[in-house]
């Protein structure tokens, strides 16, 4: 069986499109089809300026949310990425490994590192080498896949690129994984901003539902959503983004194709009522099971536990042969 590898930071609520993007394809396609490890990349969440006691917070929600989705800990290892020592072991080797040029060439350091300066703000180191913990965190486990969105195809792309420069610099020790594009997922794009992606890290933006909204919140937002100039409803990303983008989360709810469900809608108002009761009925289920969860965190410390002993003991021999490789004495 192939063995895939998927991270979700804490750095703000989950949100319906980190659900319909990845989340629901790890729990229902992911730990079924592979050796699926899922984490809570929490080290990322670091390299930006952060409320420790916040950190904590939403990465005890991140794995809660996860296990709530319905990833199974007794199909897929869920964890936390600080746990297992290793993630930290290997970056610093493959930060050996990589080259300063192809690091500040990331399209998202260079992306943020230019709004932090235009405000006169510091970048810090981390956001500039966190790709090759990435790649560590891919790397550590033999990984064979990594689903990832188009965004992420770049890092993927390091990752190959450091294993194979290592493999021939030092003797083969890391697998070469490849980026996989699931076509069950979907890219649900901010209900305010339907040019932009749905993110986390927005705060409580109205273009945002998050998986912890109420009913009346989840209604609220829909509603309000960014729609186009016109009446009609047409399935067309380019000159009616706002529709589109709800018939996409429709869509990705019902599980029915966009461009069927626009011939059924002769008004936005109707659309987006029926949009927002499919989001509610599509939250409610996850939301239970996550209050069910909160309520026993015995549990999800336990999974969590049993899942970075898993993981350690897939990644330390591993990591422990890529030290002797490149020229580390073995510690007796």
């Amino acid at each position: 069986m192939t063995r895939s590898f998927s991270g979700i930071k804490p750095t703000g609520h989950l949100t319906l499109g980190n659900y319909l993007g990845a989340v629901r394809r790890w729990a229902d396609v992911d730990q079924y089809a592979s050796d699926a490890l899922i984490s809570v990349v929490d080290l990322h969440a670091l390299t930006v300026e952060h409320d420790p006691a916040r950190v904590r917070r939403l990465s005890r929600q991140a794995a809660s949310l996860l296990l709530a989705a319905g990833l199974d800990p007794q199909r897929c290892t869920v964890f936390v990425q600080s746990h297992v020592d290793e993630h930290a072991r290997l970056s610093y080797l493959l930060e050996c490994t990589a080259a300063d040029g192809e690091m500040r060439r990331m399209i998202q350091y260079k992306e943020k590192a230019a709004r932090a300066q235009a405000v006169g703000e510091s970048v810090r180191l981390s956001l500039l080498t966190y790709p090759v913990l990435m790649a560590a965190d891919i790397l550590a486990y033999g990984t064979d896949e990594v689903p990832v969105g188009h965004d992420q195809v770049q890092h993927v792309e390091l990752t190959r690129d450091l294993a194979v420069r290592f493999n021939q610099r030092y003797g083969h020790v890391f697998t070469v994984p490849k980026a996989t594009h699931p076509r069950v997922a979907a890219r649900v794009m901010d209900l305010q901003d339907p040019t932009s992606k749905m993110g986390k890290s927005l705060g409580n933006g109205p273009g945002v539902v998050f998986l912890l909204d109420d009913a009346d919140a989840v209604r609220r937002k829909v509603m309000r959503a960014v729609t186009d100039s016109g009446q009609d409803v047409a399935y067309d990303r380019e000159s009616h983004p706002g529709v589109a983008n709800l018939l996409e989360v429709l869509a990705a709810c019902v599980h029915e194709s966009p461009q069927v469900l626009a011939d059924r809608y002769a008004s936005y108002g109707a659309l987006k009522k029926d949009t927002a009761e499919a989001v509610v009925e599509l939250l409610r289920p996850l939301q239970k099971r996550h209050a069910e969860l909160a309520a026993d965190p015995a549990y999800v410390d336990e999974v969590l536990r049993v899942g970075a002993a898993r993981a350690r003991a897939l990644a330390r021999p591993l990591v422990d042969r890529a030290y002797r490789a490149i020229g580390l004495l073995p510690a007796s």
